[in-house]
């Protein structure tokens, strides 16, 4: 049986995580959308923003290697790179789930 410390212990670690998180999406807002494109293989993954109070507009934020990138999402370049990166998550987790068997 888990001891009661352990449990404790990762009930608050998996507390500290979803809030440290919340608190890093929160800091970084998107204000403009950044002209250009990134390569492709720079990019190392997405996260979406929506239009809030404190966020004036809707965005894709590409995580590069050199940084954030702030994406119009209506643009055809934008959904085709998220596509391809969803495409290539899910090649990974269909790989990974093979593998446990």
């Amino acid at each position: 049986m888990v001891s009661m410390k352990v449990t404790v212990m990762m009930v608050t670690l998996v507390t500290l995580c979803v809030l440290a998180t919340n608190t890093h999406a929160a800091l970084y807002c998107c204000r403009r959308h950044l002209p250009g494109k990134p390569r492709f293989s720079d990019i190392k993954g997405f996260s979406v923003q929506k239009q809030t109070e404190f966020c004036p507009i809707s965005a894709i934020i590409f995580h590069t290697k050199k940084g954030k990138r702030c994406a119009d999402p209506a643009l055809e370049w934008v959904l085709d790179y998220v596509s391809r990166i969803e495409y290539v998550a899910q090649k990974v987790h269909q790989k990974a789930q093979g593998g446990k068997k």
